[in-house]
């Protein structure tokens, strides 16, 4: 599980700036990579969440 938020961290950006740039130039590689970022972000919060559920419920 954290191998896979580290990939996330590192993989999601990095495709949110390129799908960013080519879509809508410099500007849009900034806010590819901040919602990737967010993205990375929110499965983060969300893994977290479910390891604790599941910890609590043994």
């Amino acid at each position: 599980m954290i191998a896979i938020g580290c990939l996330l961290l590192i993989v999601l950006p990095l495709l949110g700036m390129v799908a960013g740039a080519l879509i809508a130039g410099p500007q849009g590689a900034k806010w590819g990579a901040f919602v990737g970022l967010t993205l990375t972000t929110l499965a983060a919060g969300f893994s977290t969440y479910a390891m604790a559920k599941i910890g609590r419920r043994s």
